[in-house]
């Protein structure tokens, strides 16, 4: 029984990676700032570097998970169901090209193996507020903080625009062609550095989706360690094969992402990245479970502003009915999967 937890860990570890590490650097292609496969590859790097501190930075998660929610023995019976059950509704959503919570089907696995397996030590009040809370609240926070984010970016862009224009109007008359090639160079160096923060941005944000996702994966998998193993070797092992799956197919999520609103733009993206990378490094640090699918999705969309006729609403409705569909679906498949092995 205890390979096969070690199986299953490394497919959710696979799941995960082809569906989440995509959401930290989806921008970069959205603006067109790299094509997705490097987009993709970036992430993987940042998001390794993440799971890999998370070791000793994420205690707080990898407790949540392993014995807070629910407070029983755990038994490789109940670890193998908790597994089935997120499994297999991140795998379906990658394949549907769905932007899914880890987090949520984990949450959703937990609760309908533990019901079964250990009811009365199921902690309710836990969950609602370490995990639900959290999880509800970060979509709008990260909503409003990208809005006022994206706006601030905007006054200091526009005054910056204002600065220059003055400059070349006081160096027209300089020599023949001085301010065109004043301004070419003004604009060039401008594009350099905000393709540079995006690109650090991104990479902070894949950063911190490494240092919230392994531990909660880890915490599942020390459940029914095989023999000689250690949590330690297994964060190794969950992060070389989430790497595998983002490199293999987290391109699928990355496409539906950039469609979320039209015409991002640099600052956009910037906006973006800098928000999830904050709320989901500071749920991290604090024990607190962010969804990095739902936070990313809330910054995008708050770079619009009041341009709320930029949000794709279709797209953004398949993404709420995945997601809504989440918890039960995980709940569902992980009760009978326990039912069946106990």
């Amino acid at each position: 029984m205890e390979v096969l937890v070690f199986i299953l860990v490394l497919a959710l570890a696979a799941a995960n990676g082809a569906n989440d590490v995509p959401k930290g650097v989806a921008t970069l292609a959205g603006a067109g700032v790299a094509n997705i496969r490097t987009a993709v590859w970036w992430g993987t790097l940042t998001t390794a570097i993440g799971c890999l501190v998370s070791l000793s930075f994420a205690a707080k998660l990898t407790s949540l998970f392993s014995k807070e929610i629910v407070s029983a023995a755990p038994t490789a019976e109940f670890a193998v169901a908790v597994l089935i059950g997120t499994c297999a509704w991140v795998a379906l959503a990658t394949v549907l090209k769905l932007p899914v919570s880890t987090t949520h089907a984990l949450v959703g696995s937990l609760l309908g193996a533990g019901v079964i397996f250990a009811r009365s030590q199921v902690h309710w009040d836990v969950l609602v507020n370490k995990v639900v809370l959290p999880l509800l609240l970060s979509v709008f926070v990260a909503y409003l903080v990208s809005a006022v984010l994206t706006w601030i970016g905007k006054g200091i862009a526009a005054s910056a625009e204002r600065r220059r224009q003055e400059k070349l109007r006081a160096t027209a008359g300089v020599g023949p062609g001085t301010a065109a090639v004043a301004e070419m160079q003004a604009s060039e160096r401008n594009v350099k550095t905000v393709s540079a923060l995006h690109w650090a941005t991104s990479g902070f944000t894949s950063f911190a989706r490494g240092l919230n996702d392994a531990p909660k994966i880890v915490a599942i998998g020390s459940f029914a360690l095989l023999g000689g193993w250690t949590p330690q070797r297994l964060l190794f092992a969950v992060t070389a094969v989430m790497a595998i799956g983002g490199l293999l197919a987290g391109a699928r999520v990355a496409k539906s992402l950039t469609s979320c609103v039209d015409e991002l733009t640099h600052v956009d993206g910037f906006t973006a990245n800098l928000t999830t990378a904050l709320l989901v490094g500071l749920g991290a640090f604090r024990g607190m479970p962010m969804s990095t699918t739902h936070v990313s999705v809330g910054a995008i969309s708050g770079t619009v502003g009041k341009d709320l006729g930029r949000i794709k609403r279709k797209t953004l409705r398949d993404f709420a009915i995945a997601w809504l569909a989440t918890p039960p679906f995980g709940f569902a498949v992980a009760a009978l999967s326990y039912w069946l092995l106990a």
